[in-house]
C-alpha cells in the first residue's frame, strides 16, 4: 500500500472524519460553564452546582424521577450495609442475591419472556449481537451469512460496533423512513440468501419514534431479525413500564424481535438488559457473551435499587408516574411557541434548533443566567456547524418549572 493509499484510508475512517468536522464548540461550552456541570447537591429537579448557585435541570434521563425514590434509596442503603459496595467478580463466579431477583421481576414485567441483565445497554449489544451474527444463538437461526442493516438514527453504541459486526457479515447503513429503499435492500438479502438484521432505536435520544411493530412484520417477511435499542423508551410507557417498543408490539414479543433496554434512565437504577423469546435459555448468554463472561456485575447497592424499582413497575405507582410525565410533556408542547424536535410525539426529549453553534451557545448562556440548565449538543449529534439545546422532561418537574422554561424559550425565539 502506498503512502497516498494509507493517507486516503486514514482520512476515510469514521473517527478521522469526526475529528476533522468537530469544532471547539463543546470545549467552549464546557469552558464557559454551559455544560459539564459539577453537581454538589440535589433536591428533585433542582441542583446546586460548584458555583454555589441553584438551578433547575432539564438534563437527567431519569424521566420518572425514580432515582431519588425513598424505596430505592432505602434498598441501596440496606444492601450497602449487608453486602458492601461491590462483589468484584464475573457473574459466573459470584453475584449478589439481587441479580436473580431482578431478572425474575423483569421477566414478570415482560410476561415471561427471557431477560438477562448486563452492566449497561451498550454491553448488552456487545454481548448479544456477535452471538446472533455468528449463527450460533439458540432459537435465532440464520442462513449461510448475515447482513447488518444499521438505521442511520440508531444509537452511537450500535453504530460504533460496525467494525466488530463486519466480522460476521456485511454492514449497510439504511434509512428506515424510506420504506421503498429498505424493502429493496431486504429483497436483495432474500436473493442472496443472507439473513438481514436491522438495528434501530425505539425512542431516539436525538430523534423521534420508529414503527417497531411494522418493521418487525416487514423483517419477518424476509426471514430477518429486528434488534431494538429502547433505552429511552423503557418505563415511560407500556404496561408495567415495559417501554415504547414492547407497547408498540402490543405487549407481545415476536420470535424475530429482540429488545435491549436500560435500567439507568427512567427505570431509576443502573445497568441494561436484553429481552428474548420465552423459550430462550439465557445460560447460553452467560457462557458466551463476553461482557458476562469477563465483566463484573452492577455495584451491589444499585442492584438492590433495581429490584426496588422493578417492584414499583409492577405496582399501580408506575401508571401515576407515567401520567405525570405525559402531563408535563403535553404542557410543555402547549406552551412553547417555536418548533421543537419531537414536538407532539410520545417521547420525553425535546430539542431547540439553532442555525449556528454560536447562537446555541448564546441561548444556553441566557438560560443559565435565568437558572435553567440543559445539554447543548453539536456535531456529530447534529449537523456540522449547527447546535441544539436538548431538554429532558421528567415526571417530577413541577408545573411552575415547565411554565418557566417555556416562557424563557419563547423569549429566546422572539
Amino acid at each position: 500500500m502506498t503512502s497516498v493509499d494509507k493517507e486516503t484510508l486514514h482520512d476515510s475512517n469514521w473517527m478521522s472524519i469526526r475529528s476533522t468536522r468537530t469544532t471547539d464548540a463543546f470545549e467552549q461550552a464546557s469552558g464557559e460553564g454551559l455544560t459539564s456541570f459539577i453537581v454538589t447537591e440535589r433536591c428533585g429537579k433542582q441542583v446546586i452546582l460548584d458555583d454555589g448557585k441553584l438551578y433547575t435541570e432539564f438534563i437527567s434521563c431519569s424521566y420518572l424521577g425514580l432515582e431519588s425514590h425513598p424505596l430505592l434509596i432505602e434498598a441501596a442503603y440496606q444492601a450497602l450495609h449487608h453486602v458492601g459496595i461491590h462483589l468484584s467478580a464475573s457473574r459466573s463466579a459470584m453475584s449478589p442475591v439481587y441479580l436473580p431477583q431482578l431478572e425474575s421481576l423483569l421477566q414478570e414485567i415482560y410476561q415471561g419472556n427471557s431477560v438477562t441483565v448486563f452492566t449497561s445497554t451498550s454491553n448488552a449489544h456487545l454481548g448479544v449481537l456477535p452471538l446472533l451474527g455468528s449463527g450460533n444463538m439458540h432459537l435465532y437461526p440464520t442462513k449461510s451469512a448475515v447482513r447488518w442493516l444499521v438505521d442511520k438514527t440508531a444509537h452511537a453504541s450500535m453504530q460504533v460496533l460496525r467494525g466488530l459486526l463486519g466480522q460476521f457479515g456485511q454492514v449497510v447503513r439504511v434509512d428506515t423512513n424510506d420504506t421503498e429503499s429498505l424493502t429493496k435492500t431486504l429483497k436483495q438479502c432474500q436473493l442472496e440468501r443472507v439473513t438481514p438484521i436491522l438495528l434501530i432505536d425505539g425512542v431516539g435520544s436525538m430523534s423521534g419514534l420508529l414503527p417497531v411493530r411494522a418493521l418487525s412484520e416487514l423483517l419477518s417477511q424476509y426471514e430477518g431479525y429486528l434488534y431494538v435499542d429502547d433505552a429511552h423508551g423503557i418505563s415511560i410507557s407500556g404496561k408495567y413500564g415495559a417501554g415504547y417498543a414492547y407497547e408498540n408490539l402490543e405487549h407481545r414479543l415476536p420470535d424475530n424481535t429482540l429488545i435491549a433496554g436500560s435500567l439507568s434512565k427512567a427505570f431509576g437504577g443502573a445497568g441494561g438488559f436484553i429481552v428474548l423469546r420465552k423459550d430462550y435459555n439465557n445460560e447460553q448468554l452467560k457462557a458466551l457473551a463476553n461482557p458476562l463472561v469477563f465483566g463484573h456485575t452492577v455495584p451491589v447497592p444499585l442492584q438492590a435499587a433495581n429490584v426496588a424499582a422493578a417492584k414499583i413497575h409492577l405496582s399501580s405507582e408506575i401508571d401515576e408516574l407515567q401520567t405525570a410525565l405525559w402531563k408535563n410533556i403535553d404542557k410543555f408542547d402547549e406552551k412553547v411557541e417555536s418548533i421543537m424536535m419531537n414536538a407532539g410525539q410520545r417521547a420525553p426529549i425535546r430539542g431547540a434548533y439553532f442555525a449556528s453553534e454560536q447562537q446555541g451557545l448564546s441561548a444556553a448562556a441566557t438560560l443559565r443566567e435565568s437558572g435553567l440548565i440543559m445539554f447543548p449538543v453539536f456535531y456529530p449529534i447534529v449537523e456540522t456547524n449547527k447546535a441544539m439545546l436538548r431538554f429532558a422532561i421528567s415526571a417530577n418537574h413541577s408545573q411552575e418549572q415547565i411554565d418557566y422554561l417555556a416562557t424563557k424559550l419563547n423569549a429566546l425565539s422572539g
